[in-house]
Order: structure tokens, then C-alpha cells, then sequence
């Protein structure tokens, strides 16, 4: 009964993104998806963020007045579709006096690609019990342990003119992926040449155990084939469109951690070239 209650009352979120072709939004129930929302827009995402969200509530039983906090994605990603979502929070926010925090599109669109590679890995496996290898390729939910494989995962939007809104994350299991290098907008020969190496560079028990490239390969498919990776360490490519569920699980996390933004002061992640690949852009 004593347990019963201390038991902290559970808290309920919503979470935004638009930095991506997809306008991605979830209601959370602490760290549980309650209802998700992935609306293909071409960045026009004006005309669905309030419908979207109005829906969302709605099917997850969810008042205004329910709500105790909101998350959204700050890219990097879309220049004008960013500011959608960041604004709309911070208005919600604002007006339903509650929290708002916000998150890397990026990190979760690793996160969400990682375990979209996981689960073909998994199919393929069924499949074919030769298709599981993928340097030790951790399940879904394995928890992160020592004895865990590492994992590095480079989630990817295009920016155009061979270049990519990216960063690197690594993983071991099921939490979310710990930050290995900042957001920013890289040109992807260079940022190819640096990852491969930091791996060669990396002492062997450093290395991981595999590579993901993830989220808008297409336009950048075959340079990123070319990835030196060091014996041991396998390279996977896997497209994949941003989910409300990890603006969401990245969010809920943030929140429920204590981490808050001022509501005035909370602006997108446009980033910029670094001087020199700047340079490097207009001569080309």
C-alpha cells in the first residue's frame, strides 16, 4: 500500500516535429506511446500541424488541460518547415502554461532508423538464419550492457548540393543513442572521409561493431556505400521517414528528466557550414 502511494502520478505529453517531408507527432504516457501521427506534407506542414494535432488528443482520450508538457523537434532539417512546430509549441505552451523542451530531430530520427534496421535484420533472420550477422546485431530490446556490441548510427537529411543535415550517435541496446558528434549541416565527402577516420583511428575494442546510415540515403546512397570501414565492422543503409513515437520517447525522456526550455527563448537548429566546407561549396 505505502509503495502504492509514492508512486509518482503518470504524465502525459505531446510531442511535434517538422523538419522533415514528415510531419511527425505523438501523445506519450510517461515513456508509452499512446497515439502517433505521421503525415507526409513536402515541408507544407502549415495547413496539417493543428488538424494533426487536434486528432492526435482526440484519439488518445487526451484533454488540453491534461497535458503536462510538450516536446518538439528543432531540427536541423527544413529551414521553413522547423519553425512550424517550434511554434506551435512554444504557443501551446505559452497559452496552456505548461512545459515545453525541446529535442534533436536528428537524434531521433537515429534512433528511430537504428531500430528500423533492426527489425528488417530480424525478419531477414527468420528468413534466413545466415542474414543475421550484421556485426553482432543486438534484438530491439536488448537492454545496453557491456557485453553489447557498439553501434554507430548517422542519421541523414539531405540538404542538396552534396550536402547533409547529420551527426553520429552510438548504441548498445534500447535506450536512446548517446551523442558522439554535434548536429550540424556537413558536406558528405568530407563527412564520409572524417567518420572513416575516427574508425581507423579508433583503437579495436573501440571500433563498432557496425555502421548505420540512416533516414534520406537516397540522394546521398552511393558515396555513403563507399564508407571505409575497418575487418569486423559492417555498413547498413536504411532508408527511413522520421516517427512520432521517437519526437516522442526523446521528448517524454527530456521531460520526465526535468528538462525545460524557455518558451521565449527556444529557437530552431538551422546550423551552418563550417567556414572552410563553406568555401569549399562556392568554389565548386
Amino acid at each position: 500500500m505505502m509503495k502504492d502511494l509514492q508512486k509518482k502520478p503518470r504524465q502525459r505529453f505531446l510531442a511535434l516535429d517538422t523538419s522533415t517531408a514528415v510531419m511527425a507527432a505523438s501523445v506519450m504516457e510517461d515513456h508509452a506511446l499512446l497515439e502517433e501521427r505521421n503525415e507526409r506534407a513536402e515541408r507544407n506542414h502549415s495547413v496539417h500541424v493543428v488538424p494533426v494535432m487536434e486528432q492526435l488528443l482526440a484519439a488518445s482520450g487526451t484533454a488540453p488541460g491534461q497535458l503536462d508538457g510538450i516536446a518538439v523537434g528543432i531540427g536541423p532539417g527544413s529551414y521553413t518547415g522547423i519553425r512550424i512546430a517550434v511554434t506551435a509549441a512554444k504557443t501551446l505552451a505559452w497559452a496552456w502554461d505548461i512545459p515545453v523542451a525541446g529535442v534533436s530531430s536528428l537524434q531521433a530520427m537515429a534512433w528511430g532508423g537504428w531500430h528500423r534496421g533492426l527489425a528488417a535484420k530480424a525478419e531477414a533472420a527468420a528468413d534466413e538464419p545466415a542474414a543475421a550477422g550484421a556485426g553482432g546485431t543486438p534484438s530491439a530490446d536488448q537492454g545496453g550492457t557491456g557485453a553489447a556490441p557498439v553501434h554507430w548510427i548517422v542519421p541523414l537529411v539531405d540538404a542538396r548540393r552534396g550536402q547533409a543535415y547529420t551527426a553520429l550517435f552510438a548504441s548498445a541496446g534500447s535506450d536512446a543513442p548517446r551523442r558522439l558528434a554535434p548536429d550540424a549541416i556537413r558536406l558528405m565527402d568530407g563527412w564520409l572521409e572524417a567518420l572513416a577516420a575516427r574508425m581507423a583511428e579508433a583503437a579495436p575494442e573501440e571500433r563498432p561493431a557496425a555502421v548505420w546510415i540512416v533516414g534520406e540515403t537516397g540522394p546521398h546512397a552511393a558515396a555513403a556505400a563507399e564508407l571505409r570501414c575497418p575487418a569486423g565492422t559492417a555498413l547498413q543503409l536504411v532508408p527511413y521517414e522520421l516517427e512520432g513515437r521517437w519526437i516522442g520517447r526523446l521528448g517524454a525522456e527530456a521531460l520526465l528528466a526535468g528538462q525545460r526550455d524557455d518558451v521565449h527563448a527556444l529557437v530552431p537548429n538551422y546550423t551552418q557550414l563550417a567556414e572552410a566546407e563553406a568555401n569549399l561549396l562556392r568554389k565548386g
